[in-house]
């Protein structure tokens, strides 16, 4: 192959689905570095793993979440791409070698994110990020062509690992799950590098399948507004955002008092616990940065 290719296959439990997605998905996968990182240390999955000879096992002594899972698996990559896969992604095809023709002759190119299948037939994988009432919200892109996509998606998108590495790899400020890729692909743009998202690479991927079997609904909402408050204090730098956020951040709390928000209150506390993380993030960024408004002016109009 002209360019090497890694895949790294964060699992967590659900080994069944693990080993079948393995059997289903290999054949695409020919002459590829594939490597799946154990997250879950209680039980080693190295039995069920042998029978596939190429595959590359990494088995956590410590659980460290989606970011801590993938980081793992770019650290020990030799390809230059490296191609993200969860554990409950089918490969429909061997398409997602389009997108390496995308990043010959593209320096700025940090992703390309691929086109997903969902349980209900429903395609999704390009998105947006607009910000509303002091916080950075996300949706659906308004259609599904090809171009620019707001965030390259962890589960299903090929990266260049050097760029990935550059900017500090997936933050585990996150840890276990939710924004870690939109954090990612934030901090690519400001550093002036491209993502796109290409509807020609299908795969089959059923959201939250893995989530939703091992979290109740509470703790992920919880988790979810955590990290969407985390994401302002360590990412947003334009003092017009900052201050609309401190302006809206008491009312979405007196909202949540009266409405009974359990899950916005719980999860700004466990943000308000990681301030000194989050900060220490902030200062770790160095260099002319892309400001957040034009930033915002490209992922809102998608």
């Amino acid at each position: 192959m002209k360019h090497p290719v890694t895949v790294v296959i964060p699992a967590y439990k659900k080994t069944g689905e693990l080993v079948r997605n393995l059997n289903r998905n290999l054949p695409y996968l020919k002459g590829v570095e594939v490597i799946v990182v154990n997250d879950f240390p209680s039980c080693s999955i190295a039995p069920e793993i042998s029978a596939f000879p190429g595959v590359k096992l990494i088995e956590h002594t410590k659980n460290t979440g989606f970011s801590g899972a993938v980081n793992t698996g770019i650290r020990a990559a030799k390809g230059r791409f490296v191609m993200l896969l969860n554990s409950d992604v089918r490969l429909l095809s061997d398409s997602w070698h389009h997108a390496l023709d995308h990043f010959t002759g593209n320096n700025r190119l940090f992703a390309v994110s691929f086109a997903q299948r969902e349980r209900d037939g429903r395609i999704v994988g390009k998105n947006r990020l607009y910000w509303h009432q002091g916080f950075m919200q996300h949706m659906p892109a308004k259609d599904l062509d090809f171009g620019p996509t707001a965030w390259a998606e962890g589960g299903a998108s090929i990266f260049d690992r050097e760029k990935v590495t550059t900017i500090g790899l997936f933050s585990e400020l996150y840890s276990p799950f939710y924004w870690e890729d939109i954090d990612l692909s934030y901090r690519a743009r400001k550093c002036g590098y491209e993502l796109l998202f290409d509807p020609g690479i299908l795969v089959d991927h059923h959201h939250e399948s893995t989530i939703g079997a091992f979290f109740s609904a509470g703790t992920v909402r919880k988790i979810a507004f955590r990290n969407q408050i985390l994401f302002v204090w360590a990412n947003i730098t334009d003092p017009v955002l900052l201050l609309d956020h401190l302006l809206w951040l008491p009312v979405w709390k007196i909202r949540s008092l009266f409405s009974g928000n359990v899950a916005f209150l719980a999860g700004l506390l466990a943000a308000t616990l990681q301030l000194p993380a989050a900060l220490t993030s902030r200062k770790t960024r160095s260099g002319k940065l892309v400001p957040d408004d034009r930033i915002l002016n490209i992922t809102q109009s998608l």
